[in-house]
């Protein structure tokens, strides 16, 4: 009986200096390494969901590319220690979005110190959306589970925030599928390149030329703004005529097409019986000028007449 006495005082003697160690004992990483001196303060239950970076590529702990939180805030060391007399806790080095007063540069600068020498972001400091002080963090979403901008589903919307001209022309009825998921803003732009409409490749057509391999050629006879920039006649976002035209022929037709001979036709339908094989009163019926020239891309025809350069069968 004494000797379970002595036993029980030992323990409760022993007890403070096992409270003092454990309370002594560093604090476990969560999600990042060495991210235990954030998640002191940021937790789960936060509004932005700051924890959420473990389910990202920037998570990946295994890889020894993975940042620190430092890697992207700065050493923060005001924030992380407040400074004796301040009723309120300085921000962060640095702070990401549009209403805190870092620069868009700054903190984009955080990002491409470890992405800048990728070839689709390489350019970035040149690029239009960096001269508009666009941030990275302006369409990427770096602690959430799922970046909106990087899914064909959801990235039209993100960039639907600013080009809201857009979000009108890809709801028309002639118009890629963008809003199916089939085509992404990203399939055609570079949002990170330095061409003037940030392109995927070097110039308009040759981007287009990706899907539409067929309108590339080259042909016996080309036709000149097929080769120059096809948007001399399509709208690619959307349009309300057939074939994301800009307008209906022959007025299309008409804006180069327009000094003699039946090309500049009367615009309005005929208003009698027209001859057989004339074709200066029915330019606005059926396809208009499309009812002949239906090679309008390129032609490969050999005939040896004159009008074999005229896109015809």
């Amino acid at each position: 009986m004494r000797s379970l006495a002595a036993g029980l005082c030992l323990f409760a003697m022993a007890q403070p200096a096992l409270s003092q160690d454990a309370a002594k004992a560093p604090r476990k990483d969560l999600v990042l390494k060495g991210d235990a001196v954030c998640t002191r303060c940021h937790g789960a239950d936060e509004e932005y969901p700051v924890l959420s970076i473990g389910k990202t590529k920037h998570g990946t702990v295994a890889d020894g590319r993975t940042p620190t939180c430092t890697s992207c805030h700065g050493a923060s060391e005001t924030h992380i220690n407040r400074p004796a007399g301040t009723n309120e806790r300085p921000k962060p080095t640095v702070v990401f979005g549009k209403r805190n007063g870092v620069p868009a540069e700054t903190q984009s600068q955080a990002c491409l110190t470890c992405h800048q020498g990728d070839p689709k972001r390489i350019h970035w400091k040149s690029s239009m959306h960096a001269s508009q002080d666009v941030a990275c963090t302006s369409c990427h979403k770096i602690h959430t589970g799922q970046d909106a901008v990087r899914d064909k589903m959801t990235q039209p919307q993100v960039c639907f925030t600013c080009h809201q001209d857009k979000r009108a022309q890809v709801n028309k009825p002639s118009r890629h599928p963008v809003l199916e998921g089939k085509v992404s803003c990203s399939d055609c732009h570079n949002t990170h390149g330095n061409n003037p409409k940030q392109m995927v490749k070097a110039s308009v057509v040759e981007t287009c030329y990706t899907c539409h391999l067929e309108k590339r050629g080259p042909f016996v006879h080309n036709h000149q703004p097929v080769t120059e920039d096809c948007s001399i006649c399509h709208n690619p976002h959307g349009s309300t005529i057939n074939a994301l035209l800009k307008s209906r022929p022959p007025f299309l037709c008409q804006d180069c097409h327009g000094t003699s001979g039946h090309r500049n036709q009367a615009a309005g339908l005929p208003t009698g019986r027209v001859a057989s094989g004339s074709s200066t009163l029915n330019g606005t019926v059926g396809r208009a000028c499309l009812n002949c020239h239906t090679n309008i891309h390129g032609s490969n025809s050999t005939e040896n007449n004159a009008t074999v350069g005229r896109f015809r069968r």
